[in-house]
């Protein structure tokens, strides 16, 4: 067989996952500990395709199975308003945690080789289609060959080439610097999640975000949730102007940097691309409209897909509620028009909604009543008028690609 000839397929496999990002390596991590058979993880090469390292961040109660992938966590949050008035926040029993994605990689690699019941494949999908009683993978490998792969039932990890229809597209969009400074700047035990004594842009809003490592080091980070991305030169300025202007934090040293952008649209992603096609994460609709968290999402997405596949059942439940998904259109509108002040609002909330709460209704995993509680919090009468507005307007898609996914949240 030549190098360019294609592989014949064998008889069908359980599982097969294609990508090897958060979504993916969280899905083989949750088939392999729930013992499903059969499972091949396709993980492309190193090369082009593999992304710079990144920065996932999520709230969770207690200890966890990650927990020694976990390189910095923090059991108070505070905010910054945009009059310089801050509020503190202690989110007991929640605490903000911080994953590097070479380390989440490197525990999850390490676990699976240990794992008969899982393999990892080194190639690139480039196709994946339904066939009959299951669906087929076709994949390149680093060596030139050709591979095609039979199983049940895929889960695709790989993001969409482009965006669902949506009544509203913005983009929170930012550049991180991994800093050292010559003296102690830093309170480790605190992060500040949004600090909005930045200037705002015409459209949308902007914040800082400080995650400290220690005394003397922090991922200080300059965000915008708006509807297009800054150049390089732009964020740079932004970030030496909070760095210097704001934090006031003296000569430092920018070890690393980190630049991303994630999605945020009230478009229907659809789960199923096939009678036995699923797609995960980002391409799933796990990323939260509304704030961009995606990484906790996943996790409970793929722990649903595990306990179901191991009763025998594939699907890949939503990765969050309608009504979630119904409050976030609403505000994405809302800040898209500029009914709602994007500072005044998140501030407003974190002031007055006991912060284990509001963290949990950002998750997603509040009931009905406590959303209640915190949408009366809300500037009602322009939250309403959008609500009202929203089902007479027209889904587009978006113009130019989509951002990529799978950073910071």
């Amino acid at each position: 067989m030549t190098r360019q000839q294609r592989a014949a397929p064998g008889p069908p496999s359980g599982v097969v996952i294609v990508g090897g990002g958060a979504a993916g390596l969280s899905l083989a991590h949750r088939l392999a500990a729930a013992d499903v058979p059969g499972v091949t993880l396709v993980d492309a090469p190193a090369g082009p395709l593999t992304p710079p390292e990144r920065t996932w961040c999520y709230w969770d109660r207690g200890s966890g199975d990650l927990d020694e992938a976990v390189s910095a966590c923090w059991s108070r949050l505070r905010v910054h308003g945009a009059d310089g008035r801050a509020v503190t926040l202690d989110p007991a029993p929640l605490s903000y945690r911080m994953l590097r994605s070479t380390d989440f990689e490197r525990l999850v690699h390490a676990r699976l080789s240990r794992t008969p019941t899982v393999r990892v494949l080194r190639a690139t999908a480039r196709t994946v289609r339904d066939t009959p009683g299951g669906a087929e993978v076709r994949c390149t490998t680093a060596d030139g060959r050709t591979l095609s792969l039979r199983a049940r039932h895929v889960y695709d990890s790989r993001p969409r080439p482009v965006l669902p229809p949506a009544r509203t597209h913005l983009t929170q969009h930012f550049r991180g610097w991994f800093v050292r400074t010559r003296t102690d700047r830093f309170d480790p035990a605190v992060a500040d999640l949004m600090d909005f004594r930045v200037p705002q842009p015409p459209h949308g809003l902007a914040f800082g975000y400080v995650l400290p490592l220690a005394p003397d080091r922090a991922l200080v980070e300059y965000t915008e949730f708006s509807r297009t991305p800054l150049t390089r030169a732009r964020y740079e300025a932004a970030l030496a102007h909070y760095s210097e202007d704001v934090l006031r934090l003296g000569p430092l040293t920018v070890d690393s940097a980190e630049q991303g952008a994630i999605p945020m649209t009230d478009g229907r992603f659809t789960r199923r691309a096939g009678d036995a096609v699923f797609r995960i994460g980002t391409a799933g609709g796990a990323t939260r409209p509304a704030t961009g968290y995606t990484f906790a999402a996943v996790q409970r997405q793929t722990r649903a897909i595990a306990a179901a596949l191991r009763a025998g059942r594939a699907t890949a439940p939503p990765p969050h509620r309608r009504r979630a998904l119904a409050m976030d259109a609403v505000l994405l509108r809302a800040l898209d028009t500029g009914r709602i002040d994007g500072p005044d609002f998140f501030t407003g909330l974190f002031r007055r909604v006991p912060a284990e709460r509001l963290l949990r209704f950002l998750d997603g995993t509040t009931t009905p009543w406590e959303d209640w509680g915190v949408g009366i919090r809300t500037p009602v009468v322009p939250m309403l008028r959008t609500a009202v507005e929203l089902p007479f307007l027209p889904r587009r898609r978006p113009r130019g690609s989509p951002p990529s996914g799978e950073n910071h949240r």
